[in-house]
């Protein structure tokens, strides 16, 4: 799987199971553009958190091919993490006092029949402890 592999737009859903709040369900889509070097990725769509209105929400994210996988950067310019090659991958970022592990699965990866893909981030800190699991299938 290559950089490349992922540019284009992806349907996104996504469900946050929350151990200190309410849970939540992202619909929306992701884009990965072509910038350079590098993709740039907007995740865009509709936040439902039971108990409130659905609301809009937006992120941005900056994906470079480096030698030992892919580097996903913060829209700022910080380092994020690291997707290194394979099927099914594990990545950290540390944001003291918070802890962000993710998973990475790629097995239903298949450019013939519609790549699809998930990540699923384990987050916890002191005010923090919740479940996110994404998945994105390719728009057609």
């Amino acid at each position: 799987m290559d950089l490349s592999d992922f540019e284009g737009d992806w349907m996104l859903d996504r469900r946050v199971v929350n151990a200190v709040g309410p849970d939540a369900v992202f619909t929306g889509t992701a884009r990965f553009a072509r910038n350079g070097a590098e993709l740039v990725l907007t995740e865009a769509g509709e936040m439902v958190i039971e108990g409130q209105a659905p609301m809009q929400g937006q992120r941005v994210y900056h994906w470079r091919q480096g030698g030992a996988g892919i580097e996903v950067f913060f829209d700022d310019g910080r380092f994020f993490h690291l997707i290194a090659p394979g099927a099914q991958v594990e990545a950290h970022h540390d944001c003291p006092p918070d802890i962000y592990d993710v998973r990475y699965d790629f097995s239903g990866w298949d450019l013939n029949d519609g790549p699809r893909w998930r990540a699923v981030w384990q987050v916890k800190g002191p005010r923090k402890d919740y479940r996110m699991e994404s998945h994105y299938t390719r728009q057609p």
